[in-house]
């Protein structure tokens, strides 16, 4: 079992083929290889469970132009960590916004917040294919976005 922050408590776990991943209120934990890693859940990217193939896929929240943190875990017996999973990263969205920019491709504003509550929301971007965050335009329609979202959910 990979070591949990102190105050924290596991919720659920499973075996998997290259190691043992278990779930807190607050973060995934994965001990591969000996390599233990802690992903507090409002970093959770997305998870994904392909039953034909007993793969969990967990990615991380990552920055644009630089590969997105990915692991993949075969589990056989997942247990109630599916359920978990599920719940705690939904649980930790707290807005999500797509801004059309050219025809239906645009970005994504994301607000995230960790499961205590105690943390400001972490405002995340997301950019549909064909669209540069580089792009004065976008970046505008970004900040745009941004200041919107943050005055809805009283942020601003």
């Amino acid at each position: 079992m990979p070591p949990v922050v102190p105050g924290e408590r596991v919720l659920a776990w499973a075996e998997a083929a290259e190691g043992v991943v278990a779930g807190t209120r607050d973060a995934l934990y994965l001990r591969v290889s000996s390599v233990d890693t802690r992903i507090a859940w409002e970093l959770v990217e997305a998870a994904d469970w392909d039953r034909d193939t007993s793969v969990l896929r967990v990615s991380e929240v990552g920055t644009w132009g630089v590969r997105r943190p990915e692991h993949r875990l075969t589990l056989e017996e997942p247990g109630r960590l599916l359920e978990l999973v599920r719940e705690r990263v939904t649980a930790s969205v707290v807005l999500q916004r797509h801004v059309p920019l050219r025809g239906r491709r645009g970005l994504r504003v994301i607000a995230r917040r960790a499961p205590r509550g105690d943390q400001p929301l972490t405002w995340l971007f997301e950019y549909d294919a064909g669209i540069d965050p580089a792009d004065p335009e976008v970046q505008r329609a970004a900040r745009e976005a941004l200041a919107a979202a943050q005055e809805e959910v009283g942020t601003a």
